[in-house]
């Protein structure tokens, strides 16, 4: 498992997922993330930093957000 910063950059409300952009990284952005639902909608805003845990590192789309902060 490993957990790397990174930011929001859109939220799907309806599916409680979002495409995040992983720190360091200008052109990768993960679509469809889980966001642990103990994160209220309205605090997943644009732009804001969250972080994203990783079960497997060779797999992307096996992810969750952690949390939001800042």
């Amino acid at each position: 498992m490993e957990i790397h910063k990174a930011s929001i950059r859109t939220f799907d409300t309806t599916a409680h997922t979002a495409t995040v952009q992983i720190a360091g990284s200008l052109a990768t952005w993960l679509a469809g993330v889980p966001v642990a639902r103990n994160i209220p909608a309205a605090e997943v805003t644009e732009g804001r930093p969250c972080a994203v845990l990783f079960f497997d590192a060779a797999n992307p789309a096996d992810a969750v957000i952690l949390a939001v902060y800042g």
